[in-house]
């Protein structure tokens, strides 16, 4: 049965995907998926942009799919990302995940094409067609360098029943209660900025899919929970002591700072990366060591 949309909320990270000696690391990635579900996450989202899904078969993100589901075992719902810039592997990989059992599927726009809106509404209605799993549309302009409309979220709403959300890496506030308005509230969007995270709950967002919550999954599931419940003053804390690993994320380009950092916290065992992605230079490591030293999780020593 579909996924109850009220299920489908709340803070729900990009795992980053570990490698050991140039392979992917699954066992490394179930425990990752059990640490998550340990520290309160409430979702798992697989092949999101920290995991560096441009670098990876077809193949192994299916195969990150299914070791999410399987680890998961329903405990949380399995959001996962299966789009790319082309329309065949982007129908492989849903299909895939919709047999598999994920939850939810997160789609991004087709990038490097930039193609006009009406390209990306027959798009997504030809990858989901006859899928009934939930899905998303993932909208990045940052990375995909195309925009999705409001007027192509109202036609997709209208035209695919599963249509059910987006996740928003825009700095763009106004898009938010725009789509809300125009498609009711129960529509789900999920901030993909991390400093918008605690402004765009308070308008209506239903939860997180950052990629510091690799790092401090309690912090953000909490602050989620704390919007919800309308304490509003906790919210605001929670924001502000996550406001330099926020920003630590964007030091370089996702996930070289944050791959360092969860080597450096002990959250996976090897710091490695698929070309042209690279790991962090000791200047930036410096920098790294830093933020983690001022938020508490390094000791002063450590960072010397």
């Amino acid at each position: 049965m579909p996924l109850p949309l009220d299920r489908l909320k709340g803070s729900i990270p990009p795992l980053i995907t570990p490698f050991r000696k140039g392979e992917v690391d699954y066992d490394t990635y179930a425990r990752l998926v059990e640490f998550q579900i340990r520290e309160g996450s409430h979702g798992i989202l697989v092949n999101g942009t920290t995991s560096e899904p441009a670098s990876l078969t077809t193949d192994e993100r299916n195969r990150l799919v299914d070791v999410a589901i399987k680890t998961a075992k329903g405990r949380v719902p399995i959001v996962a990302a299966t789009g790319s810039q082309s329309l065949w592997e982007t129908k492989i990989l849903t299909k895939h995940a919709a047999d598999a059992g994920a939850d939810a599927l997160l789609i991004v726009t087709p990038y490097y094409t930039r193609p006009p809106q009406r390209g990306m509404v027959q798009y997504y209605l030809e990858v989901m067609r006859g899928i009934d799993t939930p899905w998303m549309i993932y909208h990045i302009p940052g990375r995909t360098a195309v925009s999705v409309t409001l007027d192509t979220v109202k036609e997709l709403k209208e035209k695919s029943p599963g249509f059910v959300g987006m996740k928003h890496a825009v700095n763009d506030l106004d898009f938010v209660t725009e789509c809300l308005a125009a498609v009711g509230r129960d529509f789900r969007i999920f901030v993909g900025l991390e400093d918008l995270s605690f402004p765009m709950m308070t308008v209506g967002a239903c939860g997180l899919m950052n990629a510091v919550g690799n790092l401090r999954p309690k912090v953000l599931a909490e602050m989620c929970e704390a919007v919800w419940r309308g304490d509003l003053k906790t919210a605001q804390d929670l924001h502000y002591r996550l406001h330099g690993l926020n920003k630590a994320v964007f030091f370089e380009t996702n996930p070289t700072p944050m791959k360092y950092m969860a080597k450096r916290l002990g959250i996976i065992p090897d710091n490695e990366h698929r070309l042209p992605m690279v790991p962090a230079m000791p200047e930036l490591e410096k920098r790294l060591d830093k933020v983690l030293q001022d938020a508490g999780l390094l000791p002063r020593e450590a960072a010397e």
